[in-house]
């Protein structure tokens, strides 16, 4: 599998979003993607419980482990690449978690438009 270029929604650079715990499509810390990755793991988030509650109501529970597949569970205040729709999904319900737009790979506009992802950014947006 060939990664995609490295660049964030920005145009800049793809930042890290995180090894504690390791995340990724790639399971690098970023949210590198490639035309095999269906789910489009590419928005990084810092996630909140409200969020975390809400991806188990739809059918994905991230705070549970899963040590079979050595998944820690997730936790509020962590950061993870998370699959763009359901990014999307959230913001549309109204608890989309905060959005680190630096490590946010460009391929999530393909899903999200960029006025959605600096709503629910971690940082204000440079001017």
């Amino acid at each position: 599998m060939d990664k995609d270029d490295p660049i964030n929604v920005l145009g800049t650079r793809l930042e890290p979003c995180s090894t504690a715990p390791v995340t990724g499509f790639f399971r690098d810390g970023h949210c590198n993607t490639c035309a095999e990755d269906r789910g489009s793991h590419t928005v990084c988030v810092e996630l909140t419980a409200e969020f975390l509650a809400f991806s188990k109501y739809v059918g994905n529970d991230l705070s549970t482990p899963r040590p079979e597949y050595r998944f820690p569970g997730l936790k509020p205040g962590q950061r993870w690449c998370l699959c763009a729709g359901r990014f999307l999904q959230a913001h549309d319900e109204g608890c989309a978690p905060k959005v680190n737009l630096a490590a946010t790979h460009a391929r999530a506009l393909e899903v999200v438009p960029l006025e959605v992802l600096q709503e629910s950014a971690l940082e204000p947006p440079a001017e």
